[in-house]
């Protein structure tokens, strides 16, 4: 029987709302309130399994924190039908709801951070999108080859 390919994706989030902190003592979490249909469609090809690097951003320096794991796929995000939400979606109907999410597993937390200069100074745009100029998706795939890379460089750490 052939093993699964686990995908790799980076999941970013700025700290003050959620950090990884957070997913340790939760230890799982809807990842929410996604509201860019890239990212969407990003996390509508994920695969329980699949694991990703969690990402602190909008912060000094922003990086690579941890890890976590996707736990379950193809959620509602019920936030999109709250009125009271910052998430709320006037145009998405629980016959038709626009937006999903995914749950997510803490797996750990890096003893260092991998900071996005150490990133835009390892790999090029075309090897990780992160680095590329303008990007602002909050999440997206990782070669499977630079993730491994990435882990082993942060458990040597």
């Amino acid at each position: 029987m052939a093993s699964k390919e686990i995908n790799y994706w980076l999941m970013k989030s700025e700290p003050d709302a959620y950090s990884i902190k957070d997913l340790q003592r939760e230890e799982e979490t809807l990842w929410d309130g996604i509201r860019n249909y890239q990212a969407r469609n990003y996390m509508r090809s994920m695969k329980i399994g699949d694991r990703a690097f969690f990402y602190h951003s909008n912060t000094k320096p922003p990086g690579i924190v941890g890890l976590m794991e996707i736990i379950e796929t193809n959620l509602i995000d019920p936030f999109q039908f709250d009125e009271n939400s910052k998430y709320f979606d006037k145009k998405s109907t629980r016959d038709n709801p626009r937006w999903d999410c995914v749950k997510t597993k803490y797996i750990c937390e890096f003893k260092t951070i991998l900071t996005l200069k150490e990133l835009s100074n390892t790999y090029t745009s075309e090897e990780l999108t992160l680095v590329r100029k303008g990007n602002r998706l909050s999440i997206m795939p990782i070669n499977t080859n630079i993730a491994l890379e990435i882990q082993k460089k942060l458990k040597q750490n």
